[in-house]
């Protein structure tokens, strides 16, 4: 069930200013943008990276691709949204015993690091809007962390080549906290790291998935559309209190 009506949820921005939800303008109502609101509303911003803030959902993609392609395998329609929201380790091992390879799971975590690493080093691209999004949050002094699967060999490199590294004041990775996104714990041990409780905490997120965990857990959810994933409306008003189509129209 739904957490917030239909009529109620955000698309995008600008949204009434005296609407506490709610989409469009009329008149010559004042403009409230999505990062002017959590600025009023709350203490801190989680964002996961692949697929809300990166555009690299594609990278993994051709990696699986790839990967299983020199295997003789090729990737069931499944695949790729049963593996999005796990810990690093635990999708080594899902896929080791899917496919029944004979490797490691750090074989199989050093192969994919390996194909990933000149993509994230040189490659791998912000959303446009997304430096606008968090200087705006920046300026309203709203602390922001990264909640990711992703591990920081990879990340850390791409996040500085785009200018956007010294934005955030805590990292957590699905490892830290041994399990992936359809559990809340890394949402959680991103807000601990700042001090706050989930109810004071937006979370970006891009996936179904792990917006109904953050949203289970409290916090409210922020849905980012990415290309991957071909989500309808109803899927998304079930679970996200806001949903964002592109982030250049957050910000004035």
């Amino acid at each position: 069930v739904s957490r917030f009506p239909a009529n109620h949820r955000n698309q995008d921005c600008p949204v009434q200013a005296e609407s506490s939800y709610g989409s469009g303008m009329s008149g010559n109502r004042s403009r409230i943008y999505l990062h002017q609101r959590l600025t009023n509303m709350k203490k801190i911003v989680i964002f996961d990276l692949d697929g809300t803030l990166l555009s690299s959902t594609d990278v993994w993609r051709k990696i699986d691709v790839e990967f299983l392609g020199k295997r003789g395998l090729e990737v069931p329609e499944d695949y790729v949204e049963t593996i999005t929201p796990m810990e690093f380790k635990q999708i080594a091992d899902y896929t080791i015993e899917r496919f029944h390879l004979p490797e490691t799971p750090e074989a199989v975590m050093d192969e994919w690091n390996t194909m990933a690493k000149d993509a994230y080093e040189n490659k791998v691209q912000i959303k446009p809007g997304v430096k606008e999004l968090l200087t705006a949050l920046k300026k309203g002094n709203i602390p922001m962390a990264v909640a990711t699967s992703n591990i920081e060999a990879l990340y850390k490199p791409c996040l500085k080549r785009n200018g956007i590294l010294e934005y955030f004041d805590a990292f957590t990775e699905c490892g830290e906290v041994g399990r992936g996104k359809s559990f809340p714990d890394i949402y959680i041990r991103s807000a601990e790291k700042l001090g706050c409780r989930p109810e004071e905490c937006a979370v970006f997120e891009d996936i179904i998935m792990a917006l109904e965990t953050a949203g289970g857990a409290g916090f409210t959810t922020v849905c980012v559309r990415d290309e991957a994933w071909d989500y309808s409306p109803e899927q998304i008003n079930l679970v996200a209190d806001y949903e964002v189509q592109e982030f250049p129209r957050l910000c004035p």
